[in-house]
């Protein structure tokens, strides 16, 4: 939330250069308040635990937050009951006439697929071309990152050699960065994919900033010039538990895959949860900076 002082103590314009988020007496006074309409669309099979991984980080404001859960018409979720997609989940056909002033787009387990082999490439596709024209501030996840660089801006995914897996440290590249506020100059991310986009395709756009990246994990944060579009081609929403879950899965099929890196603590099963406040902050600082300080107030002129 912002901080309301005099336009002319000498704290304002200093305090503006830094792009911490200041507010004038005067602009305080004639502020509206409404609920933030925030959709998120979830790809992930795991659609209980995102959606709560979610929900808890935009929670963990002062700003009244209403959901809207989406769902893709033409792929059916397999790992979750068709009862509780009915019920808690909508379509594309019944929001085309809303507004939002935030979309969160989550990863998916479909990364080393070709983007146009996707079952629902097409209906996602449709999506982002919705949020282009109805959505304040997108924010795309991992896999959901990718998609978004592809379909706005042609850039291409590489395989890596092996899976990224683990929770790796990244630097800060843009200093005053208001999304990254309150983050320590190095902080943790955890990772879980097989693909990449390469520092260099993202930057030959011309429409990119880079925001973090780690030497280990490469470009972990990224955002559109425009302040429009974000990329966290991470997990930070992801709980204590969850890199362990997958692990354990993966060695239950009988993968061949180490455990993830910079997770455990030592040779126990015990986890580090080291980037909780990493998380925290993003989201927080998403949510306030670019979704609610950004939105107008009469939602339909967005």
């Amino acid at each position: 939330m912002p901080i309301v002082i005099p336009k002319d103590i000498p704290a304002f314009d200093i305090l503006s250069q830094e792009n911490i988020f200041v507010m004038s007496s005067s602009r305080a006074r004639m502020q509206d308040i409404r609920p933030i309409e925030i959709a998120i669309v979830n790809l992930m099979p795991t659609k209980i635990e995102t959606e709560t991984q979610l929900m808890r980080l935009l929670g963990n404001s002062p700003l009244q937050v209403n959901i809207t859960l989406l769902r893709t018409a033409s792929y059916n979720a397999t790992n979750i009951s068709q009862n509780h997609m009915d019920r808690f989940y909508v379509t594309m056909d019944e929001i085309e006439n809303r507004k939002f002033d935030g979309m969160i787009i989550t990863g998916a387990p479909v990364e080393r697929m070709e983007f146009t082999d996707v079952k629902y490439w097409e209906e996602l596709c449709r999506i982002m071309d919705f949020a282009e024209r109805n959505v304040t501030s997108s924010l795309f996840i991992c896999w959901g990152a990718q998609a978004a660089m592809n379909y706005y801006f042609g850039v291409g995914k590489k395989e890596l050699d092996k899976k990224l897996f683990g929770v790796f440290d990244n630097k800060i590249l843009l200093e005053n960065e208001p999304l990254l506020r309150g983050l320590n100059d190095t902080f943790r991310v955890p990772h879980s994919r097989y693909t990449e986009i390469r520092k260099e395709d993202m930057l030959s756009c011309g429409k990119v900033v880079l925001l973090a990246e780690g030497e280990k994990c490469g470009v972990s944060i990224a955002k559109c010039i425009d302040n429009r579009r974000f990329f966290f081609f991470g997990h930070s929403e992801y709980d204590r538990d969850t890199l362990k879950k997958e692990y354990l899965r993966d060695v239950e099929k009988g993968m061949d895959i180490e455990p993830p890196e910079n997770y455990f603590i030592g040779d126990t099963q015990k986890v580090e949860y080291s980037w909780r406040s990493t998380g925290t902050l993003l989201f927080n600082n998403w949510l306030n900076y670019y979704v609610y300080q950004m939105t107008p107030y009469d939602i339909g002129r967005i």
